[in-house]
């Protein structure tokens, strides 16, 4: 009976959706395949309109309103108007009968069958514009399309999903979750336990609570460097509708709570170690090891490029080392007007590296927005949390290839003693920043002075 319900309930929602979907709640750059091209860059040749696979009960018919009476066999309340909509699914807030407040994610009727026919089109589309223009690269859209598109449509997927990040990184306390509801839940319809904050890029939200926006953008950087480094399992879809915040009203304590697991990047044990040195070489300004490394995820000639792409950063500021000084408007300016420019460069590199890196390319560009802001981008936290975890991930994959136990702990020394290097440099930077610090300095300058 419950299933049928929520069956019902997904035809009712779906043409309550279809009536407030065209005011205002459609926002075309959540639709998976937009997701993954805009990230990256902008195409014209994506144009169907996919209402027209919304098309199901008509608002406010007898049929309608039969549906909606439905749903009382398996909701105390149901609210019509959704939290938020895509062209896949909409979220809706509810009550079941038992008391326990719950989010449902409903999946629009005929999206199933629609995508084959849209991810067809889509192909057409840019084999027609790639006939015109031979230059043109991205069919790899289609791949992506093909490969990300079905993943995202399973519903059962983003619950398994949600559940297995949350395992994982368990020892976040800042972390938060949605339960999911499995004997409720289908391949179209996930009901989740009801969370609600403000979005994560809201910081007059964030003022207004007495939430700490260093420390969240602090923490968001820790969660996403042990999802990329460490475990190469990936929530690729952190946009700040997906992303929220908010303060627990009994510790105190700034929670993030990260909704939509529906897109995430497995990466390969060899790309993982690849992107982690690759880092640890642009931190370190090592140009031979990011020339290196980079040629090995694929950008040969073009690592320069690739370089600048990762870090959002001037070709300068990667020789003189992205933490040394923070980005500036002139900076910003130019690294626009150079996008532009090697655009075709661009093209090529992008057909070039491996899949896995596209959705990391575009992870990295929501995370940046999100820094910008909140006024946090490029600061010093964020480049030691990912030397930490680029620091333990190689050490953990060391560790497994060796059969000594001699080499086992020699490695594992090095690894302390790196990671205590890394926490001293943070203690100094604290202290540098902090009035304690202040105070220390001027003591010291007073106690130099005084011996002479």
């Amino acid at each position: 009976m419950a299933r049928r319900a929520l069956k019902l309930a997904s035809l009712t929602a779906a043409a309550s959706g279809i009536y407030v979907y065209g005011n205002k709640f459609l926002d075309p750059n959540d639709f998976g395949v937009v997701r993954v091209g805009r990230a990256i860059a902008t195409t014209a040749v994506i144009t169907y309109d996919y209402l027209t696979s919304l098309r199901s009960v008509p608002y406010g018919t007898e049929e309608y309103e039969f549906l909606k009476s439905q749903i009382k066999e398996l909701f105390m309340s149901f609210e019509d108007i959704p939290l938020g909509a895509a062209s896949l699914a909409q979220v809706h807030k509810a009550v079941l009968q038992d008391g326990r407040t719950v989010a449902v994610k409903i999946q629009h009727p005929k999206v199933q069958a629609q995508s084959s026919k849209d991810i067809l089109l889509m192909e057409v589309l840019l084999l027609v514009v790639k006939q015109i223009f031979p230059d043109f690269e991205f069919m790899w859209l289609v791949e992506e399309a093909k490969k990300n598109l079905p993943l995202e449509l399973d519903f059962l997927n983003e619950g398994r999903n949600a559940e297995k990040v949350a395992y994982m990184l368990k020892n976040f306390d800042f972390l938060k979750v949605p339960r999911i509801y499995w004997e409720l839940s289908t391949r179209r319809v996930l009901l989740m336990e009801f969370m609600e904050g403000g979005q994560v890029n809201d910081r007059a939200y964030m003022e207004r609570n007495g939430i700490n926006v260093n420390e969240i953008s602090r923490n968001l950087g820790k969660l996403y460097s042990e999802m990329i480094f460490v475990n190469g399992f990936v929530h690729c879809d952190p946009h700040p509708g997906n992303v929220l915040v908010k303060k627990c009203p009994t510790s105190g304590k700034a929670h993030i709570i990260l909704l939509d697991h529906g897109l995430y990047q497995v990466l390969s044990e060899s790309f993982r170690m690849d992107y982690c040195r690759l880092w640890q070489a642009l931190i370190k300004a090592d140009m031979k090891r990011v020339q290196k490394y980079s040629r090995r995820l694929g950008a040969g000639d073009l690592y320069p490029l690739f370089a600048c792409m990762l870090t959002a950063r001037s070709w300068e500021s990667v020789n003189r080392g992205i933490d040394q000084s923070p980005v500036s408007a002139s900076e910003d300016v130019e690294i626009r007007s150079n996008a532009a420019a090697y655009l075709p460069q661009i093209t090529q590199l992008l057909n070039n590296v491996p899949r896995q890196m596209l959705l990391l390319l575009k992870t990295n560009d929501l995370l940046r927005g999100i820094e910008s802001a909140l006024h946090t981008r490029a600061s010093a936290s964020s480049f030691l949390n990912m030397s930490r975890c680029c620091i333990r991930a190689v050490s953990t994959y060391q560790r497994s290839r060796s059969h000594s136990l001699y080499r086992r702990a020699q490695i594992s020394l090095t690894e302390a003693l790196n990671l205590w290097q890394i926490n001293l440099y943070e203690l100094f930077l604290w202290l540098k920043g902090s009035q304690l610090g202040n105070w220390v300095i001027a003591l010291l300058r007073r106690m130099h002075h005084s011996t002479y």
